[in-house]
């Protein structure tokens, strides 16, 4: 009976032993998740500084819209030369562009192979604006008046072509040069009017309580409503991977989207990437752009032949290009969401 007593005994201390090693055993490793797959790298080149016409691609990357597609997005600012020529010359994949330079670029001696992917605003939003104290009312209100500009072909047929149609003498219009200077510090000094888009310094006057007479191109001119901004790629890009391009463009939709139903957080969005914006303005902006960003269109994006056909046909009359346009190539539908 001792002799049990003892075995039982070592049996007990042995296996307090084992569950004694066995606690004080570290843990073993959790088991490595999956590595993640890898993201490609995609790079937008914008047409100027970041503003609401941007917003959708903000919210896209915010949301994490790119990522599902398998995308890391990077927005960055133009350098030397326009979008179309950085896309062209495969210094990014995606460029932020307008119908005009679009046209511009595959008519020229040495045509750029860029083409149109998404309308990002489906009518021209731009006009001429001047305070109302200086009376410009129509295009024929320009005689006499000083305008100024940025020295473009496309400012002087377009001033010309307006003036003449409502019986106004082109001759007696000044033109200067002010680059990129503000609406507002340029009416107020040596200019009685510029060229503006009526989703930022038109709503920005409006903030300020700034009366100004806007007078909208094609409402004088059906021909000038053209799609200004627009999302480009190369040639080589939508051949080689087109697949890129539909991801792209689906997380792109979805984040304009987004800014069509929920304005003001997606000025939060555009915000946060620019903070040197005016939140005000920022907001504003974004809920005339709501409004803008598909109108009358199926869905966002979407481009008309009709509207390449036109513009193109006014600048060839214009001679602003010396080839005439094959519109058809100049743009296209395909990759966008269906």
């Amino acid at each position: 009976m001792k002799k049990l007593t003892l075995i039982l005994c070592i049996v007990l201390a042995f296996t307090l032993a084992a569950a004694g090693c066995t606690q004080n055993q570290p843990e073993a490793p959790a088991p490595a998740p999956a590595q993640e797959a890898q993201l490609q790298k995609v790079t937008v080149i914008l047409d100027w500084v970041p503003n609401t016409n941007h917003t959708g691609m903000y919210v896209a990357l915010e949301k994490g819209y790119y990522k599902e597609q398998g995308l890391d997005v990077e927005i960055i600012q133009p350098t030397a030369g326009g979008s179309a020529d950085l896309i062209a010359a495969g210094q990014g994949d995606f460029g932020i562009s307008y119908q005009e330079q679009v046209t511009y670029a595959r008519t020229a001696e040495t045509p750029l192979p860029v083409k149109a992917i998404a309308a990002i605003i489906q009518h021209n939003t731009s006009g001429f604006a001047s305070p109302k104290a200086k009376n410009i009312a129509t295009p024929k209100d320009f005689e006499g008046k000083v305008y100024g500009g940025w020295g473009s072909p496309a400012e002087q047929a377009m001033l010309k072509g307006l003036m003449e149609k409502t019986g106004g003498d082109f001759s007696k219009l000044e033109m200067v040069d002010i680059g990129a200077a503000d609406f507002f510090s340029s009416v107020e000094k040596n200019v009685d009017f510029t060229w503006i888009y009526y989703g930022w310094d038109g709503i920005a006057a409006e903030l300020k309580n700034y009366p100004i007479n806007f007078i909208k191109l094609q409402e004088v001119e059906p021909a000038l409503d053209f799609y200004t901004p627009v999302i480009i790629a190369s040639e080589d890009k939508i051949k080689n991977d087109p697949e890129q391009v539909k991801k792209f463009l689906k997380a792109t939709a979805q984040g304009y989207q987004d800014a069509i139903s929920k304005p003001e957080e997606a000025a939060e969005a555009l915000l946060k990437h620019a903070p040197e914006i005016d939140r005000e303005l920022a907001i504003a902006s974004q809920k005339y752009l709501a409004e803008q960003y598909i109108a009358d269109a199926p869905s966002w994006g979407e481009m008309k032949l009709e509207m390449w056909e036109n513009y193109a046909d006014w600048m060839f009359e214009n001679k602003l290009i010396n080839t005439e346009l094959n519109a058809n190539e100049a743009y296209t539908n395909e990759f966008l969401p269906q």
